[in-house]
């Protein structure tokens, strides 16, 4: 197919898909894959060792693919690699891997608004929101259906669980289990993200047994390794329950805090 881009740089060896505009002003380095359908939009740079998936939206001034700001890498091949339908806005900054996973990847239908920034080797996954300013450090993973506040920062290698939802302004140091709220400083459990969940199908039975689980981790006061045991023992078996558990049992680096005391009053009630 014959394109033409006025006004832009793009490599000869660039592999494009059907339909895609490259606007004014844009940079395309070698190595790179664009798939059909996808808009690149005035002022972006893709750098080498990009991918990027159909349909997708990239906003003015973003730069996908820029090596590393890790004083490790030494010019090893690595990428980035951006699923399907993805919308990465205004300045957005995606850095390519390291030797440590080879790459940084963005699962599909995933938003990225105004001027977030993935560091290397981060792994977000599908259907996530990511809102404006969130800066994701290296080697952190982002699981399915997550949202992540405004202004939220995210320390290296945390791990984010499934349909999370971590409130603006937050500090995560530490990881954050599937389905719940996360807010406060120092960052602690806000609740089940219940009606996250149910705008996605679960079921109430599905939403109350999650309840109960975090109940028994965050609010009754029982230490992590006390807790795990009561969920394996007194709550059914499900997929839930599952994932909760691995999560928790495979979180180096810890997980958030409990319902905290605020104002004298520990917040024992609805955790919905």
């Amino acid at each position: 197919m014959d394109h033409k881009f006025e006004m832009s740089v793009v490599h000869p060896d660039t592999k494009l898909g059907e339909n895609v505009t490259i606007s004014p002003f844009v940079t395309i380095e070698q190595d790179v894959e664009i798939g059909e359908g996808t808009w690149i939009g005035p002022h972006v740079s893709i750098m080498a060792g990009t991918r990027i998936g159909k349909n997708c939206r990239i906003f003015p001034g973003a730069i996908i693919g820029a090596v590393p700001q890790d004083l490790k890498y030494r010019g090893e091949y690595a990428t980035v690699e951006i699923g399907d339908q993805v919308t990465i806005r205004e300045y957005c900054t995606l850095n390519k891997g390291t030797e440590a996973s080879d790459k940084t990847v963005i699962g599909d239908r995933s938003l990225l608004m105004a001027y977030v920034h993935v560091a290397h080797d981060c792994s977000v996954g599908k259907n996530v929101i990511l809102a404006n300013n969130v800066n994701l450090a290296g080697h952190i993973d982002v699981g399915d259906f997550a949202v992540l506040g405004g202004l939220t920062a995210v320390h290296q290698f945390v791990k984010i669980g499934t349909h999370a939802m971590v409130g603006g302004g937050s500090l995560v140091r530490k990881d954050v289990p599937p389905y719940v709220k996360a807010a406060r400083e120092p960052l602690s459990f806000a609740g089940v993200n219940s009606v996250g969940l149910r705008r996605r199908g679960f079921t109430n039975d599905q939403v109350h047994a999650i309840q109960d689980i975090y109940r028994i981790l965050f609010v009754k006061g029982y230490n992590t390794s006390q807790a795990l045991s009561i969920i394996e023992t007194s709550v059914p078996i499900s997929i839930e329950r599952d994932l909760i558990l691995d999560f928790i049992r495979q979180a180096d680096r810890g997980i958030m805090r409990g319902f905290r005391q605020i104002n004298g009053v520990k917040a024992h009630g609805n955790i919905a």
